[in-house]
């Protein structure tokens, strides 16, 4: 940290810098309390402006510190805005760029704010499942009223410095100014320097007409969308207390409740996916430094579902794309399929019409290779099987000029055999794209054994320009989500032969709290994927066990949604899995052809077995270096397989269940007759760590 404390002809400027967006760490906290302590003994010193160097004036805690020491070492940040607002001269924030958490919070102690316009202004603690617990449940609505207040709160939602210093009543904001607000701080601060009584928020009243009908009316929406995160509504009732109690006695239950949320585990769990996230853009050997690839424009080969998914993600961005297709019809299909899906956002009203002409007019086709030899990237969304992908890539690296990196969008091939159709290994890699891929956040980047470190890194960086979360995994069959998937299944499989339904299995799982249970979801994508990757395994992986019931599913033509019939029955033009009496009695018939006997499944078996079998694949996948870290696992299921973000993740979930309890679950597990007893030895890394007393983290 390089802070810095200098008095500007009578007014101390005490400037924050602790990059990226100084967040309140044990050292910055001493820094500020320091600071304003020699302000106030300082004669020559008639106010402080207090700022933030840098883009940010301050981004909040530092989370870093949750559950430990520093945390709560003295001073803590109440200590700091206490002494702040207890100060005899005034205090003026400078603010710009960021304040959000902690920052708005020590902002709000101040006795007066200069705030530059278009700066973004948040109490996003409920995000990580606490909440504002600096007096910020108490200030806000004090300096913006209570329903716009409990609105920032219960939802984390940033909001503009222009949007709240336009709102009629608020005292949030004395000045807002274009640029160079520390100047403008400090002429407030020499207007101000003599004025008293100072100003504090902490002495305003919470004025509504109606308070406690509006708050019960709050509960009522809050509790119904927040069933499975306590965050929001211990946030209401610390907000509820700024017209109940007196400010202090407020603070004090504030204190309590942020204390409560910090140890339980959905706040765990949300602190968990909040670090994966953002650790999983660093590669271990790609310094953030590695030089990038200019990416201008994007080639799109298939005008499919994928590819024209693909393709709005960089026409969102403003990046060029031209779409290949063989033949005209199926590029007119595609276009028209885009075209639908952004009309359809111009009518609810999420995108304005003249935005939608910028995006259509940045996309162009083709039916001629020759056409994409000036694209900087270019991503084949084919067909899935590998003689296709050799003659896209073998025309790829005919036309391709130098440079240019080419994709593939693979969900399963191997990568390395990819990238050896051409004579430029060094510049394919693989972009997994999830469907809807207009929609889904998470892109796989695969990379192959040659992929160039500045492919990586241009491919990390486009994926954050496009709005996706990218992973990193290594080449295997189906890189991280894909194979751990796969037991997933294989293990739903084997519980409809032991005596399960597929809506027993699915309610369980949806209960524990994933988007879509396994036979929805095979319904959804097409259980015709998964018969053919089980025809593959048959010659590639004759030791790999599965139940029959998917493949005589598959044999009836029971290809899901798609053909109005899977694991459920559907109506024409509904998406509802409606139980099918074909599909008991095929299962019910297969028990008694392999002479099982059924037996009652309990709902913890089923989760325990879907849930342990992903943790199981994951360890392997880490000790194979497929990920470099069990939050990048975490993120995939989070971000593309509608694992509850409440939960953290699936290794996160077996740190919070506890290592040594889901090996032993694996042995019960193993001792099935039924089930794949090789796949339930658990992994060595598991085995390892149990035995150390850690955990994946």
């Amino acid at each position: 940290m390089t802070a810095s404390y200098e008095v500007r002809d009578g007014i101390a400027v005490v400037a924050m810098d602790n990059p990226p967006v100084n967040s309140l760490g044990l050292g910055n906290r001493r820094f500020i309390a320091a600071s304003v302590s020699r302000a106030q003994d300082d004669p020559a010193v008639r106010a402080i402006v207090l700022t933030g160097q840098g883009r940010a004036f301050c981004g909040g805690a530092d989370i870093r510190e949750f559950n430990k020491p520093e945390a709560t070492a003295a001073p803590d940040l109440v200590d700091v805005i206490r002494l702040v607002e207890g100060c005899s001269k005034p205090v003026v924030a400078a603010i710009h760029g960021v304040v959000m958490g902690g920052g708005l919070e020590l902002a709000m102690g101040c006795h007066y704010r200069v705030v530059q316009s278009g700066t973004q202004v948040a109490l996003p603690e409920v995000r990580i499942g606490i909440l504002p617990g600096a007096t910020g449940t108490q200030r806000l609505p004090r300096l913006i009223g209570l329903e716009a207040a409990l609105n920032m709160i219960v939802t984390g939602d940033t909001v503009m410095s222009d949007v709240l210093a336009a709102m009629p009543s608020q005292k949030l904001f004395d000045r807002i100014v274009p640029d160079d607000v520390v100047s403008a701080a400090i002429e407030l601060a020499r207007a101000k320097a003599e004025v008293r009584p100072l100003p504090r928020s902490r002495d305003l009243k919470v004025e509504h007409p109606n308070a406690e009908a509006y708050l019960q009316f709050a509960r009522n929406m809050i509790a119904a969308s927040s069933r499975n995160y306590p965050a929001p509504l211990r946030c209401l009732d610390c907000v509820a207390q700024s017209v109940r109690l007196g400010f202090d006695a407020a603070v004090d239950y504030e204190r309590a409740a942020v204390t409560e949320l910090v140890w339980t585990p959905e706040s765990a769990a949300l602190r968990n996916a909040f670090f994966a996230e953002r650790a999983a853009s660093k590669i271990p050997d790609v310094p953030e430094d590695t030089p990038r690839r200019a990416i201008k424009s994007v080639g799109v080969i298939g005008a499919g579902t994928m590819g024209g998914g693909i393709s709005m993600n960089f026409l969102n961005a403003g990046i060029p794309v031209k779409i290949l297709e063989m033949k005209q019809e199926a590029l007119d299909r595609g276009i028209a399929t885009i075209k639908k899906n952004y009309e359809a956002q111009v009518k609810k009203g999420k995108l304005k019409p003249e935005k939608y002409e910028e995006r259509m007019a940045l996309l162009s086709t083709t039916l001629d290779y020759n056409d994409l030899k000036d694209a900087d990237l270019i991503i084949e969304a084919v067909f899935e099987e590998l003689g296709v992908k050799e003659k896209v890539f073998n025309e790829l690296d005919r036309v391709a000029k130098a440079g240019a990196i080419l994709a593939s969008n693979t969900s399963t091939l191997d990568v390395d055999k990819i990238a050896a159709f051409t004579k430029r290994p060094q510049d394919v890699v693989g972009m997994h794209f999830f469907s809807p891929a207009n929609v889904m956040k998470l892109l796989e980047v695969v990379r192959g054994k040659e992929t160039a470190k500045d492919v990586l890194a241009t491919v990390m960086a486009i994926a954050k320009k496009i709005k996706k979360t990218a992973v990193v995994s290594g080449v295997c069959d189906g890189f991280i989500g894909n194979r751990m998937i796969e037991q997933y299944s294989r293990q739903a499989g084997f519980l409809l032969d032991e005596g399960a339904t597929p809506q027993q299995v699915d309610r369980a799982i949806e209960k524990f709290g994933f988007a879509m249970g396994p036979f929805r979801m095979g319904d959804l994508a097409g259980n015709d994927i998964g018969w053919a990757i089980r025809k593959r395994r048959a010659t590639e992986r004759a030791d790999m066990k599965y139940s029959k019931t998917a493949d005589k599913l598959c044999e009836l033509g029971r290809f899901g949604q798609k053909t109005g019939a899977g694991w459920y029955d559907y109506q024409a033009g509904k998406r509802d899995a409606i139980p099918s009496q074909v599909v008991l009695d095929l299962i019910e018939k297969h028990r008694k052809d392999e002479g099982i006997t059924p037996r009652k499944i309990s709902d913890e078996e089923i989760v325990q077995r879907l849930v342990f079998s992903l943790v199981n694949e994951g360890a392997h996948i880490l000790e194979d270096g497929i990920a470099s870290k069990s939050g990048d696992i975490d993120m995939v299921y989070l971000t593309g397989y509608g694992f509850p973000i409440w939960r953290g993740g699936p290794m996160h979930y077996a740190n919070q269940t506890g290592l040594y309890n889901v090996a032993e679950a694996m042995k019960r597990f193993a001792k099935n007759p039924r089930d794949d007893a090789s796949f339930w030895q658990p992994a060595p890394l598991i085995q390892k760590l149990v035995a150390e007393g850690q955990s994946f983290s």
